[in-house]
């Protein structure tokens, strides 16, 4: 078991800037790879690895043990280095998520960064590359969206996720291109006149905290470094992200199951929580 330091949201207010910084460098390492010439290998699990991965995972790697060397880092491509469980604080790390929809030629895919304390994600950032966007926000301190082009980053806008729909509207619910389950889908049938939003990666979290969709229910296994980052964001907007049966997600403190997520929800609206 690891000792780690604690990082409160005061804390993290001041690592926000360059955190930002450190993820938008990534994101341009990204763009700057040819897809059209990459290499791409496969993992043990059968997913994609190319070397945009690498490059941003390297770029962050670096960027962390400069700025705060003193935490530990879990990325999905130094996953094998982790000693769980995790306690104070620690960052959690996709340096690309949505190699799928890169792969393709898509834009839809992000660079993921939280810091999570005490298992619970404290503050998060997704950044879209190729959309030209980020959202970031620490829980309890609100969330931002800044467009960024490069690495020129654009005036924060503050976020907020949007109330339960009324009776009679319909729920805007983010589904994924790529991992689509059966009971995904019930789920979402049982929201009045619910309309599916097909969003690639971590941008469907982008989407909830901003209030341009109202629930992402995934009933299907995902990982710890998917979903910590836009947890982060939905809940400083003023969401919750929940297991399938409405409690709480804890983060780094799995040491059987590889860091797995079985399910999870991002609801936009606290009070719609529980609402089958």
């Amino acid at each position: 078991m690891q000792v780690m330091r604690i990082i409160d949201g005061a804390a993290a207010s001041g690592l926000m800037e360059p955190l930002t910084a450190l993820v938008v460098k990534a994101g341009e390492a990204i763009l700057a790879v040819d897809r059209a010439a990459m290499r791409i290998e496969g993992k043990q699990d059968g997913s994609p690895v190319t070397e945009a991965d690498l490059a941003a995972d390297r770029i962050i790697a670096d960027g962390l043990a400069q700025l705060a060397g003193d935490v530990p880092t879990l990325s999905e491509e130094q996953a094998q280095l982790a000693s769980p469980p995790f306690q104070g604080s620690f960052f959690l790390i996709d340096p690309l998520d949505g190699t799928k929809e890169f792969v393709a030629g898509r834009d839809e895919f992000t660079v993921n960064l939280a810091l999570v304390t005490s298992g619970e994600p404290l503050l998060g950032i997704v950044s879209a590359p190729a959309l030209g966007l980020l959202w970031r926000g620490i829980v309890g301190r609100g969330a931002e969206r800044m467009k960024i082009n490069g690495a020129t980053i654009g005036t924060a806008e503050p976020i907020h996720t949007r109330k339960l729909p009324t009776r009679g509207e319909s729920w805007i619910a983010a589904v994924s291109r790529s991992h689509g389950d059966p009971k995904s889908e019930a789920f979402i049938d049982n929201r009045p006149n619910a309309v599916r939003r097909t969003i690639g990666s971590a941008v469907k979290f982008g989407r909830i905290a901003e209030g341009s969709a109202d629930i992402y229910p995934r009933f299907g296994p995902t990982s710890e470094w998917d979903v910590g980052a836009g947890c982060a964001v939905v809940t400083a907007a003023g969401g919750r992200v929940t297991d399938g049966k409405g409690g709480a997600l804890r983060f780094g403190q799995r040491s059987d199951t590889g860091f797995i997520v079985p399910e999870f929800i991002a609801w936009g609206d606290p009070q719609a929580v529980g609402c089958y």
